[in-house]
């Protein structure tokens, strides 16, 4: 009798990311989840067999691109839209059934940028081969700066929140072994949660008093709330905040035009409704346009986060100030002074 778990709808839901592009949360995922079911009950089909498949796929798209004619274009932007389905569904049967491995999150990611790139080449040069236009050969480095400048600046906005976010999890781990040193302790339950934040980022930081009762205003830190890093950016934009909070209730990212609808746009509605040069030049303003958004809240968040580290490091101060002073260090100290007049 086999043992093998059968996976439901259900199932499947719970790989959705949180939040997503427009494009893949109503274009995507509805087509995916149903693909998901037999693909992982009925078959022993890899997650890295996907990514190949959707590459293969991907590369027949770019032959029709390069083909240029309407038909092979419309051929082009079905076959696209079906590579990018399956490489959608990689990911979500490894978090599915335990599979992933980080060779094919490489895997997944180098291929991805691989089959943007050539179709993205290929329709630009059948274009040109067919019109001998030379605006396509122009708006094909337009193509390519607008993509892989949108993820080389994800990248490095990722590095960014990191780095703050270790910054402040490192003022607060100094800051608590000052309150300890002064007899404000953590909770067991609260000392663990600051641990788990070292791996996911995602914890509540909290202070107990120990001996007599003590007052936390002095600290002021937010007890039991994690630095909020987009308080200016909230404050400015309250309507945003307000869309943003309807979109998330349907897994739908504020970023409107992502990587994703620049892909989509250039390779499926461009090519079928004929508007290729158009559509290359608008998306690639589009993306531009987010992009700079994103840095923009990015710098807002850069100005919350030196505020709440400044205010953690002068609620340190202020604990260690009273302290008892170390005699040995006060003594050495002293001597310096001497040394030095």
């Amino acid at each position: 009798m086999s043992n093998k778990r059968t996976y439901t709808m259900e199932d499947v839901k719970e790989t959705f990311k949180k939040k997503d592009a427009w494009w893949t949360v109503l274009l995507v995922d509805p087509i995916a989840a149903r693909l998901i079911l037999p693909v992982a009950n009925r078959t022993n089909i890899t997650p890295n067999q996907l990514s190949i498949a959707s590459f293969i796929i991907g590369m027949t798209a770019a032959l029709c691109f390069y083909l240029g004619s309407y038909l092979a274009l419309v051929i082009g932007a079905l076959l696209y839209h079906i590579s990018f389905i399956i490489d959608c569904m990689d990911g979500k049967i490894a978090r599915l059934k335990g599979t992933g491995t980080s060779f094919g999150i490489l895997l997944d990611i180098s291929l991805d940028h691989v089959r943007v790139a050539l179709c993205g080449v290929a329709l630009a040069f059948g274009q040109f081969r067919l019109t001998g236009d030379v605006t396509y050969l122009y708006l094909l480095t337009l193509f390519l700066i607008a993509y892989f400048a949108r993820h080389i600046n994800a990248l490095h906005l990722y590095k960014l929140r990191r780095e703050m976010r270790k910054k402040l999890r490192k003022a607060r781990k100094e800051l608590y072994e000052t309150a300890e040193a002064a007899g404000i302790v953590l909770k067991p339950e609260e000392k663990k949660a600051e641990e788990r934040e070292e791996d996911e980022e995602s914890s509540e930081d909290g202070l107990q008093e120990k001996g007599a009762p003590k007052s936390l205003a002095p600290l002021d830190i937010p007890v039991n709330s994690r630095a909020d890093l987009q308080q200016a950016f909230k404050s400015k934009f309250t309507t945003y905040m307000k869309i943003r909070e309807f979109l998330l209730a349907k897994r739908i990212r504020m970023h409107l035009f992502s990587g994703i609808e620049f892909q989509m746009f250039i390779f499926i509605v461009a090519p079928i409704l004929g508007i290729i040069k158009e559509t290359i030049l608008v998306s690639s303003f589009l993306l531009f346009a987010f992009e700079a958004a994103i840095i923009y809240k990015m710098w807002l968040s850069t100005q919350d986060f030196e505020r709440e580290h400044n205010k953690i490091l002068k609620s340190r101060e202020s604990i260690a100030a009273t302290l008892p002073k170390d005699p040995k260090t006060e003594e050495a100290a002293g001597q310096q002074t001497k040394q030095t007049g």
